[in-house]
């Protein structure tokens, strides 16, 4: 069966495993040769690998990158959220791991809680194209949104004043709140990103084999594995499938 299902999600025989640069706890870095590493890259190969084909990584910048470049015959897998925008050209399987979604917040600004955020003299600094981003776009209304073209300057918004509350992923803004003893986390995340294998829409048998996998994976504890060897068991969760 898997030989059926590797021509049609790599006709190619090259599996091209799209991967999100900018996501710093599923691409921990990369290796002498410039390869990324980490739980996202890892997940990419072991798919290969159970189909038997070769692969390679097609590095972007940005999960709205892969998103958008769905037509563009650039890549046959991709590691990104789950979005029901995204979801009208790509098809995602159940998710193999989620990942909080927080607020940081400036203490002398009083604001204790997520329905808080959303009044109209708060700005709110944020990566754009994240699947947190997509999130407050859909369900923000009153406060104004400010997006940045990276992870790090979304972070320099908030830390210049420009933005008063920023959006982003909670190991992240742990660390920032340690450094600083003017922030604060709110500690109820706003949303959980699903993180998710996507692949072109219409293939139906594809999606069903990668769906299958990803469960046997949790099953088997490979998602446990990959998260105790990049030390991130307290940052990441384990969907229940």
């Amino acid at each position: 069966m898997y030989q059926s299902i590797s021509k049609k999600l790599a006709p190619t025989g090259i599996l091209r495993i799209a991967i999100n640069t900018s996501n710093f706890l599923l691409v921990s870095g990369k290796n002498e040769q410039g390869i990324p590493t980490g739980i996202s890259p890892d997940l990419g190969r072991k798919i290969a690998e159970e189909l038997n084909l070769k692969f390679k990584y097609i590095k972007f910048k940005k999960p709205s990158e892969i998103a958008d470049s769905v037509d563009q015959d650039l890549w046959d897998v991709g590691n990104i959220a789950f979005d029901p925008k995204r979801a009208a050209k790509i098809d995602f399987t159940k998710p193999y791991i989620n990942i909080d979604a927080n607020f940081l917040v400036k203490k002398k600004d009083n604001i204790k809680t997520n329905s808080q955020v959303d009044e109209l003299n708060n700005k709110i600094s944020v990566f754009e194209g994240s699947a947190y981003d997509l999130w407050l776009s859909k369900n923000f209304k009153n406060a104004k949104i400010i997006r940045a073209a990276s992870v790090d300057e979304s972070h320099d918004l908030f830390y210049k004043n420009e933005a008063n509350i920023l959006a982003g992923l909670r190991s992240k803004l742990i660390e920032d709140a340690k450094k600083n003893d003017d922030f604060e986390l709110i500690e109820k995340p706003f949303t959980f990103i699903g993180q998710a294998i996507a692949t072109k829409k219409g293939n139906p048998d594809v999606i069903k084999y990668l769906n299958d996998l990803i469960l046997e994976l949790i099953k088997n504890k490979y998602i446990l594995e990959l998260l105790k060897k990049y030390n991130l068991e307290d940052q990441l969760t384990i969907p229940n499938l």
